[in-house]
């Protein structure tokens, strides 16, 4: 079977220093330029440029911010 990840719309920064950030799966590092996302239950993970670049893209303000859940 085959499967399409559901439209969500997400928050993101980018960093621009080191960080460690404390992931439901436990401590990961977060290198300057890395995206620092917040899921869809308030979790923070860290994404790589490249990564984030293929998965998301920018959404209008208007665009309303409700996950799937």
């Amino acid at each position: 079977m085959k499967f399409r990840k559901k439209p969500i719309v997400i928050e993101a920064y980018k960093t621009d220093k080191e960080l460690i950030i404390q992931t439901l799966e436990g401590p990961m590092k977060a290198d300057p330029g890395d995206w620092i996302i917040t899921g869809i239950r308030g979790e923070k993970y860290p994404c790589k440029p490249d990564v984030f670049d293929r998965t998301y893209e920018p959404v209008q303000d208007d665009q309303e911010l409700t996950p799937f859940l």
